[in-house]
């Protein structure tokens, strides 16, 4: 058996935050160009920390969210398609954990971010499960001043709390906006009114003929048509 290749740039800081975490690393990766690891959420800044003074990360990239909920019944996503949807046994089995791709993960909601060393010129992603119930964690803004907007942006979208944080509040959305567009069970209203062109059985809207655009074109077709005739 051949042995695994072993990225000798990204390793070394693995190792590190193997050596600074224990058993909080809960999951890593090394895939591509970057290295993803997983940690629990009680220990997601202390993680960011040891990304900061350890490894010399010293540019925050972004924050943001995941949502691994799968809901083909989402009118946007009712496109052909000649493959089944793809979904881990787990999930459907109902015990709750989710297909959460790189490094792996135990429920619905992640929090990710991205920090980069501008002297190695290379970064690493971190990642943490989140209790669906009450989806919140340590926020970054203490250890990266860029992180305030991103995590404003992850909580109006995603609903996730960061504990700490100075203020979260609305960047795009009205104060009294209800729900998190970004979830995955969010109800996407305009596409239910107006459904993707492209889309078998679509229904016309008010005053279009039935077939809705299409139906408008064969109709103008037909007319042109008939005007030609005389």
């Amino acid at each position: 058996m051949e042995a695994t290749a072993v990225d000798e740039r990204r390793q070394p800081w693995l190792d590190a935050l193997r050596d600074a975490l224990g058993d909080a690393l809960v999951g890593h990766e090394i895939a591509g160009a970057d290295i993803w690891v997983r940690v629990e959420r009680t220990a997601w800044r202390r993680a960011a920390q040891a990304c900061r003074d350890r490894l010399g990360c010293d540019y925050f990239c972004f924050i943001s969210g995941l949502d691994w909920k799968s809901d083909v019944d989402l009118a946007g996503e009712k496109v052909w398609d000649p493959a089944p949807p793809v979904s881990s046994g787990a999930e459907a089995a109902g015990d709750g954990r989710y297909q959460t791709g790189v490094a792996g993960g135990e429920d619905r909601f992640q929090v990710m971010a991205r920090l980069f060393s501008t002297k190695e010129k290379m970064g690493i992603t971190l990642k943490a499960d989140l209790d669906a119930e009450d989806p919140r964690i340590e926020s970054l803004v203490p250890l990266f001043r860029g992180a305030d907007w991103h995590e404003r942006e992850t909580w109006e979208m995603f609903g996730f709390t960061f504990d700490g944080h100075p203020g979260l509040r609305h960047i795009y959305l009205p104060g009294e906006f209800e729900g998190y567009p970004l979830r995955k069970d969010f109800p996407l209203l305009a596409r239910e009114v107006k459904p993707w062109p492209g889309l078998v059985d679509v229904e016309a809207m008010p005053g279009e003929p039935e077939g809705g655009a299409e139906g408008a074109e064969a109709e103008g077709a037909q007319a042109e048509g008939e005007g030609g005739e005389g």
